[in-house]
């Protein structure tokens, strides 16, 4: 079920594409000898004026064939791809990758609207922390960073990877009033123990509620499951997060007994967590899970924005690749993205059909966005690829010989091919 909604997902994003290639295609003149679902041997077919209209076995992707697009029979006929003006080939080529976007946006349209956007909301501040220390608050709503605008708690999350440890100036709205203020990060270098458990700790009571166990951690040996309340670490009555924290680091070396309320019955489960050694930057701020519902006009704009937000964090990826912040372990592929699609399930499925839905439509939202920006970007094999020589084109009023663009593209194949099979290796060894 994991491996089909994610071929669905993906095929419908790819079909997208194509079919934004096929109408402006069609809208410019030029013959479309088959546009197809699918891919494999034909097994639903018809024609309709001049153009073969199939559904092919293997329902992934699709394809729109043009004439005169990557042959040399019929360049010079009045359909042909090549016989149109450098201006409506540009058009063809860049309609692909902008229906991509166009569908994140409606796609977030449809999210917003039914949810709301996700503010940057700060949930807890841990005392004596840097952000302690400035002046932050719960619920202190945060909206701009140095001279960047936050409109989104992805936003934040964002400029703080690209921006590890620097000073922050920001500003912050409270009670409608906006405020200013400076957080500088503390450099962190411990020893801290970990059970493997997520917690949810957004409630007035400090309930420590386990909202994901982590596979092969010493939580999930012992048999600590989603939903479980954490009530004491060896009899000793838990505070708050906080509290377990500094419990785990003065128990870690031993063997811990962990009492947990499951539905209404204590439960005690025994493990030894394990020691880890980690150093990060850190402000000492929690966010809120909180989302806001605004008006129908006020949906179209934060669209917008949740669009933009999607297509910067392509060339934010890019640079912290080449800066060396993320490797090609943070790059995933279609088997990532299958393994992705199967945790966003199983980790909503309990939470009812409406639920899974939204997080495979924001899911939708990113992997859309991504794939009309990245086909834009000038990689040759790519649509970039191809709008970059027909830039050229215009710029110097005549074409660059076929022969020599088709050897740039022939490379890009398969350097593309050689990284799609270290992704795919990346990815099927991560799933060990």
């Amino acid at each position: 079920m994991k491996i089909l909604i994610a071929i669905l997902i993906l095929s419908l994003l790819i079909f997208v594409h194509e079919f934004g290639h096929f109408v402006v295609a069609k809208i410019c003149g030029v013959h479309v000898k088959e546009f197809s679902l699918g891919m494999g041997p034909r097994l639903l077919k018809f024609k309709r004026k001049d153009t073969l209209y199939s559904i092919k076995l293997f329902l992934f992707g699709g394809s729109c064939a043009m004439s005169g697009m990557d042959e040399n029979g019929d360049e010079t006929g009045e359909g042909s791809y090549l016989s149109k003006s450098v201006w409506k080939r540009m058009a063809i080529i860049v309609a692909g990758p902008l229906f991509n976007i166009i569908l994140a946006f409606l796609f977030s349209v449809i999210l917003i609207g039914k949810v709301g956007y996700d503010p940057c909301v700060v949930g807890a501040v841990a005392d004596n922390s840097p952000a302690y220390e400035a002046g932050l608050k719960p619920g202190d709503k945060i909206v701009k960073i140095n001279k960047k605008n936050i409109t989104f708690y992805e936003d934040y999350a964002l400029y703080e990877m690209e921006h590890d440890g620097e000073t922050m100036e920001i500003t912050y709205v409270r009670d409608g009033e906006k405020y200013k203020t400076t957080v500088i990060p503390r450099y962190v270098d411990e020893n801290v123990y970990q059970i493997g458990v997520m917690l949810n700790t957004d409630n007035a009571d400090n309930k420590l509620e386990v909202s994901d166990v982590t596979d092969d951690m010493p939580a999930s040996e012992a048999g600590i499951k989603k939903g479980d309340v954490l009530l004491s670490v060896n009899g000793e009555k838990i505070k708050d997060y906080q509290h377990f924290r500094s419990m785990l680091l003065r128990y870690g070396e031993y063997n811990i007994r962990i009492m947990v309320d499951r539905g209404g019955s204590q439960v005690m489960v025994k493990l030894k967590p394990d020691r880890v050694h980690q150093s990060y930057y850190t402000t000492g701020m929690g966010f809120a899970n909180v989302w806001e519902k605004v008006s129908p006009i006020k949906t179209i704009g934060y669209s917008f924005k949740y669009t933009g937000y999607w297509s910067k964090s392509v060339f934010a990826s890019i640079k912290m690749l080449i800066n060396k912040k993320a490797s090609i372990n943070d790059v995933s592929g279609p088997v990532g993205i299958v393994n992705i699609v199967g945790n966003v399930v199983e980790e909503t499925k309990d939470e009812g059909a409406l639920i899974v839905l939204l997080n495979l439509l924001n899911f939708s939202i990113m992997i859309s966005a991504n794939l009309g920006i990245m086909n834009l970007l000038p990689i040759p094999a790519l649509d970039g690829g191809k709008l970059f020589f027909l830039i050229i084109e215009a710029v110097r009023r005549k074409p660059v010989p076929r022969e020599k663009e088709g050897i740039v593209h022939f490379v890009g194949v398969i350097l593309l091919f050689l990284l799609t099979l270290a992704i795919l290796f990346n990815d099927i060894r991560k799933l060990f």
